[in-house]
């Protein structure tokens, strides 16, 4: 089964509740618990979605068993948390004003100010991975997360389908679960290096301005 991302998701009424955006898994087992759907309204909203409740999943879309206010009782995958920027150590953090306060980087009108900064409630012990998170060869970078092939009677991984090389030469290789040595915050880190990787069959993507 796939789990893709950055593809629609459609609710049991089979209309269009929002995108796929994110993995959740746990890093020991390898085990995929949770996917992430980002709502299509103006203001985004993120889902925790537990897997149980794919019914069919296709490179190009995810059906799930429930309805689209099913999927509002499911737990927020971000918060958004304030903080006063002369508080914190980092710089070009997105910023909210309060009402007729004016400000342009690096100067501003008001100093009455706080950060808004979005932060995502990933579960105790387990980990995200969105589409276009690095993965990385036993040599260094070879290109970047495109699904999750997994086990539908487990949801176990079996294998990765990683997007290599360059945006006019890309192609989608399939690496076992076995060669992935291990998985952190938006990297995978396989056992191969770049070259055994580049001899491996892949498919060319397609692209819509080709």
């Amino acid at each position: 089964m796939d789990i893709p991302l950055n593809v629609d998701v459609f609710c049991s009424n089979e209309q269009v509740c929002g995108r796929s955006v994110c993995i959740i898994l746990n890093p020991v087992t390898k085990e995929i618990t949770h996917f992430v759907v980002r709502t299509k309204e103006m203001i985004h909203l993120e889902y925790l979605v537990p897997v149980e409740f794919i019914v069919e999943s296709t490179p190009h879309k995810i059906l799930l068993r429930c309805s689209r206010h099913q999927l509002a009782q499911f737990r927020s995958f971000t918060h958004v948390e304030y903080l006063d920027p002369v508080d914190v150590d980092y710089e070009h953090l997105p910023t909210m004003y309060e009402p007729g306060g004016l400000g342009m980087w690096p100067y501003g009108v008001d100093n009455d100010y706080i950060s808004a900064v979005p932060v995502e409630d990933i579960p105790h012990g387990e980990l995200g991975v969105h589409r276009g998170a690095h993965v990385e060869a036993r040599d260094g970078r070879i290109g970047r997360v495109d699904e999750f092939l997994v086990n539908p009677e487990n949801s176990h991984i079996t294998h990765l389908v990683l997007r290599e090389g360059h945006l006019w030469g890309q192609k989608d290789v399939t690496i076992p679960i076995s060669e992935i040595d291990r998985i952190a915050d938006d990297v995978v880190y396989l056992k191969l290096d770049k070259q055994t990787i580049a001899q491996m069959p892949g498919i060319s993507i397609k692209r819509w301005w080709r």
